[in-house]
């Protein structure tokens, strides 16, 4: 026992040397071209950032649908919002999707919050995350220095956000939402065949939001033949942009819930699948097992928080 305690202080030094050659080899991307730039005024940064910190865990409305930008959380102009999935241009090469966790933004917990997500996309579908390499064209970067929860739909040229205010937005169930924006979904309700799954209460929307509740033309997105899905994570809620604090949606079928932010569905993982089959089965087949600079950084994580 007296052993093994004078070689506690050795096994911590030698632990504390694997992490930071770990960080060292953590090559830091060029500034994003897309979302660098805070997409709110300052007033309106601040009164966005004060809803969704005030929002709590069984909150009616997700947070996603508080953040100010088109349809709540999607980086875009509402006139290209017709870019849609079925866009090729957007599919992230190979499946596989290059990251960076700006660690300054975020604590050690919120970190593991951000891996944990990966990890779910790595254990559910094709789809894998790998740390950024410094011959990277296009990569996600994960910031907090902006307010609300916010990406881009589908792969952009030169980089791109998703932005998780600190306070509010780093949970398990939003960062799966954002990261399926990453990847190149749209939200549920604004599908082509939508009306025959759920009402739009025009009547209880808040004035100027109207347009978050527009569908797709089925031209530019697809279901890829799989049926609506109200437990999507990428589903409004019942109550979003309502002005009244009285619904906005209303499912046709009884006993479903709008909503959910736990994370992906079975037919949010089929969706997926169907888009990026072709691209996945491109990788060497070394490549499709967990990315091993995913692995070192979430096992130093976990060791850090565990």
């Amino acid at each position: 026992m007296v052993v093994f305690r004078r070689l506690i202080p050795l096994i911590l030094a030698v632990t504390s040397l694997v992490v930071d050659c770990s960080d060292e080899r953590r090559h830091r991307p060029p500034v994003a071209k897309h979302g660098s730039v805070h997409p709110h005024s300052e007033d309106e940064a601040s009164r966005i950032a004060t809803r969704i910190e005030e929002l709590d865990d069984d909150a009616e409305v997700n947070p996603w649908e508080l953040s100010g930008l088109f349809e709540g959380d999607m980086l875009l102009d509402p006139k290209h919002a017709r870019n849609g999935i079925l866009n090729e241009t957007t599919r992230w090469t190979n499946g596989t999707v290059p990251y960076y966790i700006e660690e300054d933004d975020f604590t050690d917990e919120e970190e593991l919050v951000i891996l944990k997500s990966i990890k779910e996309y790595h254990e559910k579908t094709c789809i894998k995350f790998r740390p950024y390499q410094k011959n990277d064209t296009n990569w996600v970067v994960f910031r907090s220095n902006s307010s609300g929860c916010w990406s881009n739909v589908g792969m952009q040229s030169g980089g791109q956000t998703v932005n998780l205010q600190s306070s509010g937005c780093v949970r398990h169930g939003v960062v799966i939402h954002e990261l399926l924006h990453a990847i190149g979904f749209y939200h549920q309700q604004s599908a082509s065949n939508r009306d025959d799954y759920v009402r739009i209460l025009w009547e209880n929307i808040d004035p100027g939001h109207e347009y978050n509740f527009n569908k797709y033309n089925a031209s530019d997105v697809t279901s890829y033949g799989i049926e609506y899905d109200y437990g999507s994570i990428m589903h409004y809620s019942a109550k979003a942009f309502s002005k009244n604090t009285e619904p906005t949606i209303e499912a046709l079928q009884s006993n479903v819930t709008l909503g959910q932010r736990k994370g992906l569905s079975e037919k949010d993982i089929a969706k997926l699948q169907h888009m990026y089959q072709s691209r996945c089965s491109q990788r060497h087949e070394s490549e499709n097992s967990e990315p091993p600079g995913f692995v070192d950084q979430f096992n130093s994580m976990f060791g850090i928080i565990g």
